[in-house]
């Protein structure tokens, strides 16, 4: 990897950036913030792309963590993105988009890349990451996902569209989250902000040791 081909980092919001930017190496990443959700995230990055010569993309930032699959204040790395409610409601359930014939849910993050965030963050855990347009707020819908997605360790709104964009430019990809609070009901008083965005300062420095 050579520094004039930086790793593009996405983040929804300018709070995560500037944890990332005060923490990485400006000769290996630039580090934007694109706005929130997956629209914003696609067109964003896409952009971004269009106007720059990057070597991948990487979508960070913070998460809500599955119980027993990602602690708050742990860090996730994400193997896919998943549009967790891209598709259909039926009397039988909901029906991913595969279901539907219109295209897939999930997009793979690059085996090479993880692998190289695997050695930098040793201690981070591997698993799905979901992209929710609405984030889950209740007990009942967070059993749901755990149910249909064994695979998951965090939730998240930006993911599934910086895959997008990136795989649209040919480029490698991958999704780190550090986790804020369990998902379920909404309570914000459970929200460990400053422990999250810690970790995410720790994952900067973390990836500065990429080669």
């Amino acid at each position: 990897m050579t520094a004039y081909r930086k790793i593009l980092i996405v983040t929804a919001v300018n709070a995560e950036a500037d944890a990332l930017r005060g923490a990485i190496d400006p000769e290996l990443a630039s580090v934007e913030a694109v706005g929130v959700g997956p629209a914003a995230a696609a067109v964003g990055t896409a952009r971004l792309l269009a106007r720059g010569d990057h070597r991948a993309v990487l979508s960070a930032g913070i998460a809500g963590g599955f119980v027993g699959r990602a602690e708050v204040g742990g860090t996730v790395l994400g193997t896919r993105s998943i549009a967790a409610d891209l598709g259909a409601e039926s009397p039988e359930g909901f029906l991913p988009i595969e279901e539907l014939g219109f295209g897939t849910s999930v997009l793979e993050s690059d085996p090479v890349l993880v692998k190289a965030l695997r050695a930098a963050l040793p201690t981070a855990v591997t698993g799905d990451v979901l992209t929710l347009s609405t984030v889950t707020g209740t007990a009942a819908t967070a059993a749901a996902l755990a149910t249909r997605f064994p695979e998951a360790a965090a939730e998240a709104m930006e993911g599934y569209g910086v895959a997008t964009a990136a795989s649209t430019f040919g480029l490698p990809f991958a999704e780190l989250r550090t986790i804020s609070n369990a998902i379920g009901p909404r309570d914000r008083s459970a929200w460990r902000l400053a422990e999250a965005f810690a970790a995410l300062r720790t994952a900067g420095e973390a990836l500065s040791r990429l080669t």
